[in-house]
């Protein structure tokens, strides 16, 4: 019996190890082959390079990942101002990530710092670009108040370096986030050994990092100084990929770059704000949430700190901060970031302390009933200036391109090493159906086809009449004389009925200088975005590519 169940065995371990061996040699095959076309993959010889040890998303400098998914976005608790501006919707945001505190002064002075070492104000070239991104000290001024000791030092001050930075202007938070971002990249290309250590301390007008100028031009980054694109160790060893040399740079597909900072959009910073996970009953959410935290209430219910106000407000006339001693907020103006318990993304001062700039032009709608998912009103899509000769046109020393803003400020939209960024043209918008203009910050609720007076056969009339613009905002217009000199022309007209446009923008959250009716996440104010004042604030964010979580799904039991 025994001799007959070994005969039997044999033939049965003999298939199997076959088997084994030839999944075995299959699986190493798809591991560095494609999938596609049998190809070897990272050859030698050459062909399709890619990165196998590409990762997740890496969690840039400040920032705490934000799982996304659906929300009720809007005032869900009584509208007693009957705004009628926040009416819930149900929408879906992408996981994303956002900074943990507001950009404080310290962090906005690198950045002012960097500006003045790269681009001297002494220099005539260089002068409003420095200029430009100075934040507004003067929005500390009022007329019967006392308040010069904060003009003079909130910025600059040491005692104020971790206080969120104010007197930014929509604007000029954009140009931080852009800075910032090549800033980072800059760094990781460093650190990976791609360009050589330490030039970036060293960079001339005109020769600094661009982010999309060294992936779409990457002999043109530093000045087109290849001694320090690819002057680090481990350059090196990318020209060993294509010995056509198309490979030698580090591109999207290597998965090494972040993506951009920036403004959230007012459904991320609204969904971040609320921190709704605390709520969540299997797939749903149990009730609503009135602040960032849990309950009904601004004051601590905890027995370690039962009383103490969980945000930075005013909390009625003439008080700003609470009778000193225990029930005090702690701050009368702004106060330290990390003042107050993160909510449950481990996001500080998502109520309070200073109001925060978003990226979305003002509205007073949302417009669910076209889009639900990833919502954001302000698309401006650009795209890279082509020159005669094929190339990218990359902003020089001499082309900078320079804005003047509606209160006669200047400030430079495009810095020497960025790519000149143009409107897309027809070309791009041809028989898409997905969009149609570059510009699509009044769509379905400002453009043409959206007023009263829209006519589709008629012929288009020389200008546009302001009886026809559905929001009848006032005409400022700013121009600089000959001499340099602003001529200012005020918008005197009597008849107009607002002050929605295409240049305002929503800000979000209570400052403290708010009651703490506009602590709700879902309260939405707008200003125009060339403007500051000395409750608003800002914080960046960051899309996440990849996966929607960071971890794996658990089992619920």
């Amino acid at each position: 019996m025994n001799l007959k169940k070994n005969a039997l065995i044999w033939p049965v371990l003999a298939v199997l190890t076959v088997s084994v061996l030839v999944s075995c040699n299959n699986s190493r095959d798809y591991k560095n082959s494609s999938r596609a076309t049998g190809w070897k993959m990272n050859a030698r010889e050459g062909g399709f390079q890619y990165n196998p040890k590409a990762k997740e998303q890496e969690t840039g400098p400040g920032l705490v990942f934000v799982e996304g998914g659906t929300f009720t976005m809007g005032r869900v608790q009584d509208d007693p101002m009957h705004d009628w501006n926040n009416s819930p919707t149900q929408q879906h945001v992408q996981s994303f990530y956002m900074d943990e505190t507001e950009v404080t002064n310290l962090m906005y002075l690198e950045y002012l710092d960097w500006l003045k070492e790269v681009f001297p104000p002494e220099n005539e070239n260089f002068r409003q670009i420095y200029h430009g991104a100075l934040p507004d000290t003067l929005v500390w001024r009022n007329r019967l108040g006392f308040n010069e000791v904060m003009t003079n030092n909130y910025l600059r001050h040491p005692a104020y370096a971790e206080y969120p930075v104010v007197g930014v202007s929509w604007v000029q938070a954009v140009e931080f986030s852009n800075w910032r971002t090549d800033r980072v990249n800059e760094l990781i290309l460093e650190e990976e050994g791609i360009t050589s250590r330490g030039a970036r301390y060293e960079v001339e007008p005109g020769e600094t990092f661009s982010t999309e100028t060294y992936l779409n031009a990457p002999t043109q980054t530093y000045g087109g100084k290849d001694s320090i694109t690819r002057g680090g160790k481990r350059s090196e060893s990318l020209v060993k990929r294509s010995e056509d040399s198309t490979n030698i740079y580090i591109t999207r597909k290597d998965g090494l770059l972040l993506p951009s900072y920036r403004l959230p959009t007012e459904a991320e910073w609204e969904y971040a704000a609320l921190g709704l996970v605390e709520l969540r009953n299997y797939n749903v959410y149990r009730g609503r949430k009135k602040y960032p935290w849990s309950g009904q209430y601004t004051r601590s219910g905890k027995r370690k700190n039962r009383g103490d106000q969980l945000a930075n407000f005013k909390q009625g006339d003439g008080d700003y901060g609470g009778i000193a001693g225990w029930s005090d907020d702690g701050a009368d103006i702004t106060a330290q970031v990390k003042s107050y318990e993160p909510n449950d993304f481990g996001l500080y001062d998502m109520a309070g302390n200073v109001a925060e700039w978003v990226a979305d032009v003002y509205r007073p709608i949302v417009d669910d009933e076209f889009n639900d998912f990833n919502y954001y009103r302000g698309n401006v899509y650009t795209k890279n200036a082509i020159g005669a000769d094929g190339q990218v046109k990359v902003v020089t020393a001499d082309s900078i391109v320079y804005d003047t803003l509606s209160n006669g400020r200047i400030v430079a939209r495009n810095l020497p090493g960025e790519i000149l960024q143009v409107p897309v043209s027809e070309e791009e918008t041809y028989l898409r159906t997905n969009f149609s203009d570059s510009d699509n910050r009044d769509y379905r609720d400002g453009d043409k086809s959206s007023t009263r007076y829209y006519q589709s056969f008629a012929d288009e009339a020389e200008g546009e009449s302001d009886k026809a613009r559905m929001y009848n905002s006032p005409q400022h217009k700013v121009f600089r004389d000959s001499t340099g000199g602003l001529d200012l022309e005020y918008d005197e007209s009597s008849s107009r009925t607002t002050l929605i446009d295409n240049e305002v923008r929503v800000y979000k959250g209570g400052s403290w200088k708010d009651r703490d009716y506009w602590l709700d996440p879902a309260q939405r104010r707008y200003f125009p975005q060339d403007m500051a004042t000395d409750y608003i604030g800002f914080r960046c964010a960051m899309s996440r590519v990849g996966s929607k979580a960071q971890k794996g799904k658990r089992p619920r039991n």
